[in-house]
């Protein structure tokens, strides 16, 4: 058994994970949103509670949103806004007494994903996080690679390939001072920027996606440009790091249209005349994050 821990900007969710991938239990508790300090004693006392029964500690991983700098060893880019600058970490292990593992969440969700879900049969699987933010995390043989900068995997903040600049009508500006990164049109924000320049309507990702469904000329022209920008951005993905799966996560995610498009217009894009690649919708939901927080330790160190 082995405990994981999901620390989201509104929730934090624990687990129980047996050595199948199964949840034997799961807690769900609000993220204090006042202080750091409180935000550190909750996940410190789910910790605990999810230990209570054991006869020794049982191995546990955390995944939060943000970067943990490998430098100072502090969290950086988190909209979790408490945790940034802090030493979550090093907290964490002082006030629990024993080691624990802490990543970032798309990191985790690539790790749920290729231990037992849509990757569980793959060598290497990047999970792509298309939601709020477009970030990713990689996974070779079942483990997390993090690169020599600990920012492996963050392809959101890649600029727009020249190729799908064409597909924007002006620039764009990101939340982190950098203009055309990927996220500005990949993201919820992106889609929705992007319909508003189409339509002159500000509506979100899941009403666009609803509108095209049922036939509405401006959200389909949308969603088609929305799957050739993923298409340009992906194959970029697949030329750097050619891996054997995609596994898409987020609220954006859930358009059919993305398994049923992306793929085919990836190809032409992509330096080789016989792609293998799949892509592919993840296998568990927002329950990703704790399952793959939890697999940070591998099957065989767990009591």
């Amino acid at each position: 058994m082995r405990i994981g821990i999901d620390l989201g900007g509104t929730k934090i969710e624990g687990i129980l994970l047996s050595p199948l991938g199964t949840i034997e239990k799961k807690i769900r508790v609000n993220t204090p949103t006042d202080t750091y300090k409180a935000v550190l004693i909750t996940v410190c006392e789910l910790i605990r509670t999810l230990q209570k029964g054991q006869t020794k500690p049982l191995k546990v991983g955390i995944g939060m949103p943000g970067a943990i700098s490998k430098f100072t060893n502090t969290i950086k880019n988190c909209n979790a806004i408490p945790l940034n600058n802090q030493p979550l970490h090093t907290d964490v292990e002082k006030q629990l007494g024993y080691p624990v593992r802490l990543e970032n969440d798309a990191n985790c969700f690539a790790m749920s994903e290729a231990n037992y879900g849509a990757g569980k049969k793959h060598n290497s699987v990047f999970g792509v996080i298309l939601g709020t933010g477009t970030g990713g995390g990689f996974v070779i043989e079942k483990n997390v690679i993090q690169g020599a900068n600990g920012i492996a995997g963050e392809w959101g903040h890649n600029p727009i390939p020249d190729s799908a600049k064409e597909l924007i009508k002006e620039a764009r500006v990101c939340y982190c001072g950098r203009t055309n990164c990927i996220e500005t049109i990949l993201s919820g924000r992106g889609i929705r920027q992007t319909y508003l320049e189409i339509s002159g309507e500000d509506i979100d990702a899941k009403k666009i996606a609803a509108r095209a469904t049922g036939g509405e000329p401006f959200a389909k022209q949308c969603l088609n440009l929305y799957c050739s920008q993923l298409a340009h951005c992906l194959a970029s993905v697949v030329n750097i790091l050619d891996p054997d799966i995609i596994v898409l996560g987020g609220g954006l995610s859930n358009i059919k249209e993305l398994y049923e498009k992306v793929l085919a217009e990836m190809c032409p894009h992509i330096f080789s005349d016989n792609i293998v690649t799949r892509i592919s919708p993840p296998s568990f939901g927002d329950a990703s994050g704790a399952i793959g927080a939890a697999c940070l330790w591998p099957e065989e160190t767990i009591n």
